[in-house]
């Protein structure tokens, strides 16, 4: 066990057997210890799932365990992540949760061992941290890449003569890079190269912008689009939209958007991700800590003892299944568009 998380569970026992724990923070040799779990999270513009899925997931999740929450955002701006975090540290924290933007977290990693707080990073991976809870990337990349392959198939294009245009997500998400390893892996095996490539934009704007160009570059063929998440097919839907195109289009995250593309045959598949299962288990985890416990893993990631949770494909033949499960409100995705949610069983 680390030294962070030794510290910490001796302080708490200390602290239970006083009953001096609050869930504001109480200040020990080891450092302000506290029952309350602190969590931050990204942004709210790279992608819809933190507000829509994350925030009430974890909250959830986290006093379902027992604990006080707070979950901050730091907007996207790697320069706030440390003012956000100051402020959640000088309320009290037993546990933090990270969703790491480009290193910024790596600081408060090292803040929080001092204190004797033990760090799970949610998400993405973060150096330093106790443990790391966290889907797939490699294999949601996969099931990305295999999706495509499989559209391209089932037109009859031969997959090494296609036109296919990988758009990835944020450069700060350490997770793009192996989504994209799994994607362009599996695509490769299969024949295909990129058209044209292109990384993600900071804004909506600026990555529809990005694809009009290539798109003109290349005449405006296109066969498949490799769309890192379902915000970023969002837009590449809609530039197809307003060119008159169609393509096998990836997303990722089973966003109310990416389904109702799907559902429309916009999209060819999403990726659904249980947030409460990612949530639940990183409570589980924190909890485990908190008691000086070592936590169960399976495996590591870069020495990082890794809690897998798992993650599927969604696709028009398993969307009306999905949505019928109360994964997602199917009458908010269906809002609008109930002809097409009719024909698919919904």
């Amino acid at each position: 066990m680390s030294r962070a998380r030794t510290q910490g569970a001796l302080a708490l026992v200390v602290l239970l057997a006083s009953g001096l724990v609050g869930c504001s923070g109480t200040e020990t040799a080891a450092g302000p210890v506290s029952t309350r779990a602190c969590v931050i999270l990204p942004d709210t513009d790279a992608s819809t799932r933190w507000e829509e899925s994350d925030r009430p997931a974890i909250e959830r999740a986290a006093r379902d365990a027992g604990f006080a929450v707070a979950v901050e955002s730091a907007p996207g701006d790697p320069t706030e992540y440390a003012a956000v975090a100051d402020g959640l540290l000088a309320d009290g924290c037993g546990v933090m949760i990270l969703t790491d933007i480009g290193g910024a977290a790596v600081p408060v990693v090292d803040t929080a061992h001092t204190a004797g707080i033990p760090v799970i990073a949610y998400d993405r991976p973060l150096a330093g941290a106790d443990y790391l809870v966290s889907f797939d990337y490699a294999e949601i990349g996969r099931m990305q890449g295999r999706s495509i392959v499989e559209a391209l198939s089932a037109e009859g294009r031969a997959p090494g003569l296609a036109n296919v245009y990988y758009v990835g997500a944020d450069a700060s998400d350490a997770t793009t890079a192996m989504i994209r390893e799994g994607a362009i892996d599996t695509m490769a095996s299969a024949g295909v190269s990129a058209f044209s490539e292109f990384a993600g934009a900071a804004s909506a704007d600026e990555l529809a912008a990005n694809f009009s160009t290539a798109l003109d570059a290349h005449n405006g063929r296109v066969d498949a689009v490799w769309a890192a998440n379902d915000t970023t097919a969002a837009t590449v839907v809609s530039v197809l939209d307003a060119r008159g195109l169609t393509a096998a289009v990836t997303g990722q995250d089973a966003t109310t958007q990416g389904l109702r593309n799907l559902i429309l045959g916009k999209q060819v598949s999403t990726i659904a991700k249980l947030y409460r299962d990612e949530a639940t288990a990183a409570a589980k985890v924190a909890v485990k800590l908190l008691f000086g416990e070592e936590p169960d893993a399976d495996g590591e990631l870069d020495g990082t003892p890794f809690v897998s949770v798992g993650s599927s494909l969604v696709t028009s033949a398993n969307v009306a299944s999905y949505l019928n499960s109360g994964a997602v409100s199917a009458s908010a995705v269906c809002s609008g568009i109930e002809a097409a949610c009719a024909a698919l069983g919904l």
